[in-house]
């Protein structure tokens, strides 16, 4: 029996996998050139199919693009990601949505009541946080798709950043994302991954 190379089990050209999985890095530094609102929209339409529990959707994103938005940011990050945030040309906030159970559909095949339960349920703030973190990942993954780069990072104050940016109200920040065009030295050397036997186990 024949053994397909891996590459040839994925319907998805190479040229694509390396742009949005084996050569994309996250990024420290990027050029001047602007991001659209034309492509964040692009990109947000792109990544809103993101599969979550219950079809919720969490994700709030606040674009920081003025001078005077990125001031009242960057002393809210660590000290090591201020001057990363300072001259990136977008940088997003993204939370999650405590209250996502309002956007869920009144009914669900064979379930009533279902936003009811859940404006009930103890565990909805770890709910929108868990279903958040899967779209972040599918955002980052879009942006890639996009030909941006993107710097994630969780190296800041989120009560200040939800008091700042976010209100009083359900919204939780879970990352702080810049996105942009690579700049000079924009990526630091790659750690190695573990092999699929490190990770894997058949039961």
């Amino acid at each position: 029996m024949t053994t397909m190379a891996p590459e040839n089990l994925l319907p998805l050209d190479e040229t694509a996998q390396d742009l949005l999985f084996r050569e994309a890095r996250t990024a420290n530094s990027f050029t001047a050139e602007p991001v659209t609102d034309e492509q964040l929209r692009a990109i947000y339409d792109l990544v809103k199919w993101a599969p979550t529990a219950m079809n919720a959707q969490p994700l709030r994103v606040v674009a920081v693009r003025s001078p005077e938005a990125r001031e009242r940011l960057v002393p809210l990050m660590a000290e090591g990601n201020r001057a990363k945030v300072a001259a990136a040309p977008l940088t997003l906030i993204v939370a999650a949505d405590e209250d996502f159970h309002e956007h869920l559909p009144t009914t669900f095949p064979h379930r009533e009541g279902v936003r009811e339960a859940m404006a009930a349920n103890p565990g909805r703030p770890a709910m929108a946080r868990f279903n958040a973190s899967i779209q972040l990942g599918y955002l980052i993954v879009g942006i890639r798709a996009a030909g941006l780069a993107a710097g994630p990072m969780a190296g800041f104050d989120a009560a200040a950043v939800e008091r700042e940016f976010l209100g009083d109200g359900a919204l939780r920040a879970i990352a702080v994302v810049n996105v942009g065009k690579p700049g000079p030295d924009a990526f630091f050397a790659r750690n190695p991954r573990l092999g699929y036997e490190q990770v894997v186990t058949t039961v």
